[in-house]
């Protein structure tokens, strides 16, 4: 019955192989390989079906759902766990969130939008002093084009400057980050010593993972801190 299936599928014209389905997603998302599909298979996020020999099917549905995971890996830095659980509330017919909590905003930009600095600074609501003052503080990157992890960036710093915090104050968060950075590259070190194929999915994975961890204990600390502020 199985192997009947598995024919079947291989008839139907709306499958494709591993080769179709990274030409339809890799334009926009570059760094998907098929050892990355593989990896993600394992990990129980996509499920294509296997024809007689092997050789792994994916339908329009299997195409859509690996699209809503990359693209959550992509705009909300999420771990692949936390996808998984979204992914099988909705197999169970609920309503979840989205998960990422106030990233999600910023994930419902269009994918892949760049922008020029008119552009950025009117998306942002933000001043070109503002700006300036973002790269001179080492917040933002300066360049021709930018993407929308700087127009959150300075969405963000507009309206923190409304409150009398500007980016001078927030010299330290790159100092910080840079740190992070540190300590995410150690934790990699084992897995990059891999020579495997799914080494690179699994790097990049755990990079995610530790980065999301290190947004919670952050984000903890500063909790905490802020109920010394109540009356």
């Amino acid at each position: 019955m199985a192997r009947q299936a598995a024919r079947a599928h291989t008839a139907s014209p709306a499958l494709l192989s591993i080769g179709q389905v990274l030409a339809r997603l890799t334009p926009e998302f570059p760094d998907l390989s098929s050892s990355k599909l593989r990896f993600l298979e394992e990990r129980g996020l996509i499920a294509p079906s296997r024809t007689a020999s092997g050789y792994r099917k994916f339908s329009p549905a299997d195409v859509e759902r690996l699209h809503t995971v990359l693209a959550m890996q992509r705009d909300n830095y999420l771990p692949l766990k936390v996808i998984k659980k979204y992914l099988a509330a909705l197999d169970a017919g609920e309503n979840p969130p989205l998960p990422g909590g106030a990233r999600d905003s910023a994930s419902m930009l269009p994918a892949g939008r760049r922008f020029h600095r008119d552009e950025l600074l009117r998306e942002a609501g933000a001043t070109p002093e503002l700006l300036q003052e973002a790269i001179s503080a080492s917040l933002v990157v300066p360049a021709e084009v930018y993407g929308e992890d700087t127009l959150t960036m300075l969405r963000a710093l507009a309206e923190l400057s409304s409150t009398g915090i500007g980016p001078r104050h927030l010299r330290g968060f790159r100092a910080a980050a840079e740190r992070e950075i540190g300590l995410i590259e150690t934790a990699l070190v084992p897995l990059a010593r891999r020579k495997d194929v799914t080494a690179g999915p699994q790097t990049a994975e755990l990079a995610r993972e530790i980065a999301g961890q290190l947004d919670v204990v952050r984000g903890s600390i500063i909790r905490a801190a802020l109920t010394r502020l109540q009356p």
